[in-house]
């Protein structure tokens, strides 16, 4: 946010210059971008965090700036006055401006879009230039001048942080404001002369036969206030920062208004900004100040008191800070102190009653009673060390004990803590899931992947190119993040084709990707073809973490990195292979399920020639989506340790030729049972295909079987009769020739 810092200290006088107030700013949480000089004044340009809208003005600012500096913070008055000619209730007609309720009337409707709207007129104004200080002091903060009264305006704005708008009373109809949300197909023409559709469940400030403002965005055109003004209404509000963010998004319009009410202003401020803005006009633009102003809107609540305990400080700061420092400080930023329960009992009735109950504890153990009146003032002391204070209405972020302290810290100074200060921690413990992330990280990142990190939203063409694990329609957002992506992601493999493809326009050859974060899956879907809406869910969706990759190797070469994962997570663990079902995305006979315990946990398989036309991909993809789930529960995490066998291994290969529809999985399935526990690795080194040599319809697999016993050296017969069980077996199970 930039400030003027000439109109700062006006605000708090400062006897440091520029570069010390933003150094210390800067230490008290508020980051220093940048300081322009702007003729005799400097905009100084501050970071306002999302948790500190009461920083969003000058005001704000020069709270904090009187608390870190000791000095003096002096608000302006914000007290319009009544002139005297209107005294004695004037006629509703004649120049002079009566009460307020002669002129207009508010109405909310939404209350859950406004909370409070207070309105105030004034009569007989005169629109023209805004003074030299005035225009100097926006100009400073990069404010254009437009006229008095729209100046004011943003000058109260950008003084206090709460928004403001002003009506030209004489279109406003029927003097009537009526809050209330959109209606169906509703227009409304803003100040920036666009037209733009209302959605429902827009706050729309209307008269009483139109809209004549976007409720916290942005004024209408048709009563802006022109040179031709001569009765205003001054509004000052408290909208829902949900419902402004949302109108702002859907309809591109950004202003210093919806910033501000997005983040949440100050609810007891509001009328605080109307009466200083009707100060201001009435002293720069004339006219006479209706008397009273309306305030409609739902009673505001009281805030409970925080309870700081001045241990708590050393004990997560490291250092003491004494309590009388923490009383200024927490008092100095607008707290105050909370008003002692009715029934707490004083010093000298907590006394006695704790010398009492010490009393009869010594006389049970038949121990000595000496000290305890000494004893039980202590213990009133450790009572009493604690701050108890109501945070004020603007610091809404203030909520619980442990924010106190950072405030305590901020203030005092972060730069008084010493760097190599004892603070006591606890260790936390991983959860299971976050140990078996990083087993995965560390195995694929080792097997040549990198993560990817992409978008949760998508659009329709990437929602609809591949969703193995729900029929259901993908859920809609009311607002798009970005231009058109409004479905969340039902598969993390539609993002990670598109991050390849958008790798391979900037020439990079190797592409290993994978990603793990969540899918939405629909449960069921209400879909009225006759409304045209988008699919809304009902209920929450499933939100399913998984494992996605991408990878410009061939199929086995995927697989066997997914074998590596889980051999690290469990070693005990065998993955097998299903056909999949068919899909567009997948080239037909090239994809399967992965299935571990009986278990379908996945997805692997070759994108088609239709999918990586689709995706505009251009050599040979393979993908794979894994649930982490399953993966969680079958991990072994406790490290257990095996010996190496000292013993060495024997090699045999076996060629075996099969029919075409013979796959792998369940020879190899078939060899580890016929082997036993000997067999300590299977691989499958060749496919050969050959109509003259083996036949129509006929395939050739190569087979190593590693072959190693714990306890002894095996022959080579011994090694030769394993070789032979499991040619038996897949021949008898399977129809398997051995090829000579």
């Amino acid at each position: 946010m930039l400030i003027s810092f000439e109109w700062l200290k006006s605000l708090v006088p400062l006897t440091v210059g520029v570069d010390e107030f933003a150094r210390r700013m800067m230490l008290a949480g508020f980051n220093h971008e940048s300081t322009t000089p702007v003729g005799d004044d400097f905009a100084v340009d501050l970071e306002i965090t999302s948790n500190r809208p009461d920083c969003l003005g000058h005001v704000g600012l020069a709270r904090e700036a009187a608390v870190l500096f000791g000095s003096e913070l002096k608000l302006p008055a914000a007290a319009p006055q009544l002139k005297a000619s209107q005294q004695g209730a004037a006629k509703v007609g004649d120049r002079v401006a009566g009460k307020v309720a002669d002129w207009a009337s508010v109405r909310i409707e939404a209350p859950e879009l406004c909370s409070r709207f207070t309105a105030r007129v004034i009569r007989g104004v005169k629109i023209k230039s805004s003074p030299a200080w005035l225009v100097k002091r926006l100009t400073a903060i990069g404010q254009p001048a437009i006229n008095n009264v729209v100046d004011i305006t943003n000058y109260v704005l950008m003084e206090c942080g709460q928004p403001l708008h002003a009506y030209d009373l004489a279109h406003v109809r029927g003097g009537q404001i009526i809050v209330r949300s959109a209606r169906p197909g509703e227009k409304f023409a803003a100040i920036n002369h666009k037209t733009y559709d209302l959605a429902a469940g827009t706050c729309v400030i209307a008269d009483a036969e139109r809209a004549v403002g976007l409720g916290g965005v942005m004024g209408g055109v048709d009563s802006e206030v022109s040179p031709s003004t001569v009765d205003l209404l001054i509004e000052a509000a408290d909208f829902d920062p949900l419902s402004i963010r949302n109108t702002a998004r859907k309809l591109g319009l950004r202003s210093d208004s919806s910033y501000r009410f997005e983040r949440g202003v100050d609810r007891e401020g509001v009328d605080w900004a109307s009466r200083r803005c009707c100060e201001l006009i009435l002293e720069l633009a004339g006219g006479e100040l209706a008397e009273g102003v309306i305030d409609v809107g739902s009673p505001r609540s009281s805030r409970p008191p925080i309870t700081l305990r001045v241990s708590q400080l050393k004990r997560i700061l490291g250092i003491e800070i004494p309590a009388d420092e923490v009383r200024r400080i927490l008092y100095a930023l607008g707290c105050q102190e909370a008003d002692a329960p009715a029934e707490l009992p004083s010093d000298a009735e907590t006394i006695a009653a704790i010398q009492v109950a010490v009393a009869g504890i010594h006389e049970e153990l038949g121990v000595s009673s000496i000290g305890i009146a000494g004893g039980a003032a202590m213990a009133v002391a450790t009572l009493e060390a604690s701050i108890s204070v109501v945070p004020p209405s603007w610091r809404r972020d203030l909520e619980r004990e442990i924010d106190l302290v950072e405030e305590a810290a901020r203030i005092y100074g972060y730069d008084a803590i010493p760097e190599d200060v004892s603070v006591p921690m606890a260790a936390s413990a991983r959860t299971d899931e976050d140990r078996v992330l990083a087993k995965i990280r560390h195995v694929l990142t080792a097997c040549g992947f990198d993560e990817a990190l992409t978008i949760s939203v998508v659009d329709d063409q990437l929602s609809s190119a591949f969703s193995p694990w729900t029929a259901e329609a993908p859920l809609a957002l009311q607002m798009p993040i970005l231009e058109r992506a409004d479905r969340l992601r039902r598969s993390l493999v539609p993002s990670l084709l598109k991050a390849r493809r958008e790798n391979e326009a900037v020439g990079n050859r190797t592409i290993e990707l994978f990603e793990t974060a969540n899918v939405y899956l629909p449960h069921s879907n209400d879909f009225s073809q006759a409304s045209g809406q988008l699919p809304q869910a009902s209920g929450l969706p499933q939100e399913e973490l998984m494992l996605g990759l991408t990878s410009g190797r061939d199929f086995f070469a995927v697989k066997g990195a997914i074998e590596e994962m889980l051999v690290a997570l469990n070693p005990a663990a065998q993955l097998e292979v299903r056909p999949a079902q068919a899909d567009e995305l997948l080239a037909a006979g090239r994809g399967c399920e992965l299935v571990v315990g009986g278990q379908t946990i996945g997805l692997l398989g070759e994108v088609s020639a239709a999918g990586l036309k689709r995706f505009g991909l251009r050599g040979k993809t393979v993908v794979a989506e894994l649930k982490i789930g399953p993966l969680v529960r079958a991990a072994v995490l406790v490290p257990r340790y095996t010996p190496l066998v000292p013993f060495p291994a024997i090699d045999r290969d076996i060629n075996l030729v099969v029919d075409e529809s013979v796959r792998w999985s369940d020879i190899a399935s078939e060899a580890r049972s016929a082997g036993g526990a000997l067999i300590e690795s299977l691989d499958l080194k060749n496919v050969y295909r050959d109509k003259e040599k083996l036949g129509p319809g006929k395939k050739s697999l190569l087979i190593t079987l590693v072959i190693r016993s714990p306890e002894r050296t095996l022959t080579s017969g011994e090694a030769d009769a394993i070789r032979e069980r499991i040619t038996t077996a897949c021949t008898t199970k399977h129809g398997a020739q051995l090829r000579t």
